[in-house]
């Protein structure tokens, strides 16, 4: 099956129903959201001709067409210029299921995992044209084989230059030869806002590549569980299944998002559909083209809560805003600019942030090294201070794979440090300890162990390092009992070896 956005199911309320007054309302706004459509297909596009390191860019005004001769305009020209450059991208990866036990007996086959060919379906853009390609990750994610369909319905085989699943992007790249390709600019510079017309160019269900329309319906969404880097722009532009990793096209023709997760309850398009802003996007693009294998994202160093009405009556706040600082990072870019723990942070780059997710994004989309601007709320009085992004710091570098017979055998463990948090997506700020980096064999795989576990006791011996736990395990034995902390909270469990 070739359904690839995810779906949050349960969110919207049913039963609704349909209102006269409301319909003749709605059919008054149609031709004026018609005339919003007028676009001049010789503009120049601000993609194209911006200047990154130059002056700040003036928005344009923004007003619907005020002639009749408005409603006679097209999308079309917005198309032509993106299209060409949106591609098919379909994976496989192959399987291994293990066959229901109790079907076993009458089969015969006596447990043995079957293999199953699994196949996924979604889009992508081309955004060099030497043949590179954004995508979503989880397009692409395990697949054993990757191809990519283009708009003139060429198909050519794909390899990955980056994948990152903490943003749910991959760059991938074909060989076109000397040829070049139709591109989409990423237009980052762009200031969205809600009730912007927007076009979704994808290929739904597998039906061929499609073209639905549709406004911002709101900007910044966070904290909806879809990546770890949650600031989404949010549109009603028809999003289907197979659309993931489809550019959301402003009327210049330009990416400014990767549509990637739609909120339903059928599984199909309801009118809520989510898509990476392009700021982030590029960041990964650069980083493939760069030669990186990870994206490296800058960090605050602080850990952060939204400001909640009780939080906000406390402060002497008119109404909740912003996040209070809960935690620095000793050294770590908050502190070194004079950012304390009671501090409430109103905007970063002059984007107000209003939980923990906006500020995570605000952080880890700029370039490391950039400047950022910082307004706080300190005693009452408002001051700006200025951050350096700068990337988590990685500490003492010890990562071990661990071996011998003991439950950690497979493993790979490394001394907790911003670095290492970043890389897993786990809390820096969970205290000193071991954390496991991954595992991918042995005892300590048949155990349950996972990345971004992080042992805190072996056989009754609290571990707060990894000489504690190189000296626990050096003790040997047959019998082993292991705490370990995870999502917040403590498992123990017994084992023999």
């Amino acid at each position: 099956m070739a359904i690839i956005a995810p779906e949050i199911l349960g969110v919207l309320p049913g039963g609704a129903t349909l209102n006269l007054r409301r319909l003749m309302r709605a059919a008054i706004l149609l031709p004026t959201l018609l005339l919003l459509a007028a676009c001049d297909p010789q503009s120049t596009s601000r993609a194209q001709s911006q200047d990154p390191g130059g002056a700040e860019l003036v928005q344009p005004t923004k007003a619907p067409p005020s002639s009749a001769e408005g409603m006679k305009t097209s999308f079309a020209p917005v198309v032509k210029r993106a299209a060409p450059a949106v591609v098919n991208v379909s994976s496989r990866r192959v399987v291994r299921q293990r066959v229901d036990p109790f079907w076993d007996l009458f089969t015969g086959r006596g447990g043995v995992p079957q293999e199953r060919i699994a196949q996924s379906l979604g889009s992508g853009a081309i955004v060099r044209a030497d043949g590179v390609i954004l995508t979503n990750n989880h397009n692409i994610d395990g697949a054993d084989e990757i191809m990519v369909q283009l708009a003139d319905r060429r198909e050519f085989p794909a390899r990955v230059l980056l994948a990152d699943p903490r943003s749910d992007l991959a760059v991938l790249k074909i060989d076109v030869g000397a040829e070049r390709l139709p591109v989409i600019a990423i237009d980052d510079q762009e200031i969205m806002e809600v009730g912007d017309l927007v076009l979704a160019i994808g290929n739904p269900f597998g039906v061929g590549q499609t073209v639905t329309n549709g406004i911002i319906s709101a900007t910044a969404r966070s904290n909806v569980g879809i990546t770890d880097y949650s600031f989404f722009i949010q549109t009603d532009a028809a999003i289907n299944p197979g659309n993931s990793g489809g550019p959301l096209v402003d009327m210049d023709g330009d990416l400014i998002g990767i549509n990637t997760a739609i909120l339903s309850r059928s599984g199909t398009s309801s009118g809520v559909g989510f898509a990476i802003p392009a700021a982030m996007a590029r960041q990964v693009v650069n980083a493939a083209l760069g030669g990186d294998h990870a994206v490296v994202r800058p960090w605050l160093g602080a850990r952060t809560q939204a400001v909640t009405a009780d939080i906000a009556r406390s402060l002497g706040l008119p109404a909740p805003r912003g996040v209070v600082v809960t935690d620095v990072w000793p050294g770590g870019p908050a502190q070194r600019a004079g950012i304390k723990v009671g501090d409430v942070i109103l905007s970063v780059g002059g984007q107000p942030v209003n939980d923990e997710g906006g500020a995570t994004y605000q952080f880890g989309s700029r370039r490391t090294g950039e400047v950022v601007a910082v307004r706080i709320l300190r005693d009452g009085a408002e001051r700006n201070l200025s951050v350096r992004a700068e990337a988590p710091s990685r500490g003492q570098a010890d990562e071990k794979t661990i071996s011998g017979p003991n439950p950690f055998q497979g493993a790979t463990v490394a001394s907790l440090s911003p670095a290492v948090a970043d890389e897993i997506g786990v809390d820096p700020f969970a205290g000193q300890g071991v954390v496991v980096t991954r595992v991918s064999q042995g005892f300590a795989q048949q155990a349950g162990l996972k990345a971004g576990d992080m042992v805190r006791e072996v056989n009754g011996r609290q571990i707060r390092s990894m000489a504690d736990l190189n000296a626990a395990l050096g003790q040997g034995g047959r019998s082993w009992r292991v705490t370990i902390q995870r999502d917040g909270r403590l498992i123990t469990a017994a084992f023999r070896t």
